[in-house]
């Protein structure tokens, strides 16, 4: 895998340095593992988040055979322990998903992409309409995201529980098992789809040299939805670069706060 990284002239070092210079800003300035508000350019804080991460994110991942071992085991219990205490949640929310829409499936699968490139299919409590994915063609104009991600704040295909459930991060309950199967683990970079990993650049397949999670620096940032693309892997490899047991328990208690206070979107 490449570990290419990113030189002081690239594309978006450039597209965001003129940005800068036009007076365009932005939100969230990045402030050691968390994003905080603030009103620094877009310029400026992907350069701090470069030099955080410095020349090679990768360096030092074979060295951290224990972490990654323990790390698996804590998956595991953390998931059987969440299956017996939160079954009744997965009953009630499947039953809302069938009678908000009885034409679909309760659970929505989809093939997104893990470690080292390798497919997987990925669960989740299904949130849109049953040709949700077939409609996404008339939509792809209005994406609010950059790069290979789609995302609009007003999906007409989400159904009225499926907007409930995005709010409260419910419709993300079912990727438990995809933990306990060990395509996932609960904190790691978010699994991508296949036709956005077919346009990563060296530098942003770097991404996949660990296992996706559930939930990583991105999900845990109050004002997430104006991250650009380039941002969200940035601070996924400064994650890969600063893994540890401690760093997952921090993105772990602040998912807590997040889904507790209904970011979800």
């Amino acid at each position: 895998m490449s570990t290419n990284s990113k030189n002081q002239d690239s594309p978006i070092a450039k597209q965001t340095r003129a940005q800068a210079q036009s007076g365009e800003q932005r939100f969230s300035v990045r402030s050691g593992y968390a994003y905080e508000l603030g009103n620094t350019d877009t310029f400026k804080r992907i350069t701090e988040l470069e030099i955080a991460i410095g020349p090679n994110p990768l360096e030092g991942l074979e060295k951290k055979k224990l972490y990654f071992a323990l790390k698996r085991v804590a998956d595991i219990a953390f998931s059987v322990i969440f299956f017996i205490l939160f079954w009744w949640l997965y009953v009630l929310v499947a039953i809302l998903v069938k009678i908000d829409d009885p034409k679909g499936p309760v659970l929505f699968k989809q093939t997104r992409i893990g470690k080292d490139g390798k497919p997987f299919k990925m669960y989740k409590f299904r949130s849109m309409c049953v040709d949700a994915e077939q409609r996404l063609g008339e939509l792809k104009d209005l994406n609010e995201k950059t790069g290979p991600v789609f995302k609009i704040a007003d999906d007409p295909r989400i159904t009225k529980v499926g907007r409930w459930l995005r709010k409260l991060s419910l419709d993300e309950l079912p990727q438990f098992f995809n933990v306990l199967k060990g395509d996932i683990s609960i904190v790691g970079p978010r699994p991508a789809l296949p036709n956005e990993v077919a346009t990563y650049t060296p530098y942003q397949r770097q991404r996949l040299a660990v296992k996706p999670g559930i939930t990583c620096y991105w999900q845990t940032r109050r004002n997430r939805d104006s991250i650009t693309f380039e941002e969200w892997v940035d601070l996924d490899l400064l994650y890969i670069k600063n893994c540890n047991v401690w760093a997952d328990i921090k993105l772990i208690i602040q998912t807590v706060g997040v889904v507790m206070t209904a970011q979800g979107s």
